[in-house]
């Protein structure tokens, strides 16, 4: 199976409004990043443990280790929770700057140093999530 349609069956198995929602992120995640790199990951690990919930990525940075390794992953990603839905801004430094430059505006989520929770995109300022995407990826974009 594709990236594509690893991504596409993801959304369809959420229950609604999860899957309505998911499926106007993904395209406007798209629309901010064209041609972006797109991500799939099922959440297992190599031994085929489930270790996180599946998420889509969009774009590329390298993440640089304090021991001098690097690796390539992605800059914006989102997933179902079980609460809503959470959207990761990777590459932030400063682990309180989301919560601080948008956590007022953003409307009803729960903001921690790269993850962005909330229920519905009814409860959030899209405008604002926009923002906050753009600003991620500008970040990543310059490392």
């Amino acid at each position: 199976m594709t990236i594509q349609e690893q991504i596409e069956t993801y959304i369809a198995s959420q229950p609604e409004p999860k899957r309505s929602d998911m499926q106007a992120l993904h395209h406007l995640i798209l629309q901010l990043m064209p041609g972006c790199q797109v991500w799939f990951l099922d959440g297992k690990n190599g031994e085929n443990k489930t270790v996180s919930n599946p998420n889509i990525g969009y774009g590329l940075y390298t993440i640089r280790y304090a021991d001098g390794k690097t690796r390539e992953f992605y800059q914006i990603g989102m997933s179902v929770n079980t609460s809503g839905i959470s959207v990761y801004v990777l590459g932030i430094e400063d682990k309180t700057y989301l919560a601080k430059a948008y956590g007022e505006k953003l409307g009803k989520a729960s903001i921690s140093g790269y993850c962005i929770k909330f229920k519905s995109l009814n409860d959030i300022n899209m405008d604002v999530l926009e923002s906050v995407i753009r600003y991620g990826v500008g970040v990543t974009s310059k490392k």
